[in-house]
């Protein structure tokens, strides 16, 4: 595996949880993610149950703090989540390794 997608939503604690493990156990991985749900308001389900944003924890502003400050670059929209993996690829210097997988 050269890289790690991670795509998370708003809700839960997740993805802070598993920017903290990739921070302390995977930092050599390229890894890039995309938070779902940036645009919805506190209370606001979107979907599913898992998908509310309660108690001051599992906003999106959130799960970005901190995948960012674990070095983990998050793509704006989905249709950023291509670009952002592959500037992340390239600077790791893996694009020529693997960008036809």
């Amino acid at each position: 595996t050269y890289a790690v997608l991670i795509i998370g939503e708003i809700g839960g604690t997740a993805e802070e949880d598993a920017a903290k493990w990739i921070k302390e156990n995977m930092p050599n991985k390229p890894v890039s993610a995309f938070i779902a749900g940036r645009q919805a308001p506190p209370g606001k389900r979107m979907g599913h149950a898992g998908a509310i944003i309660s108690g001051g924890k599992g906003t999106a502003a959130d799960k970005v703090a901190a995948l960012s400050a674990a070095g983990i670059p998050v793509a704006d929209t989905v249709a950023h989540i291509g670009e952002t993996m592959v500037k992340l690829l390239k600077e790791k210097g893996l694009y020529d390794k693997c960008h036809t997988c």
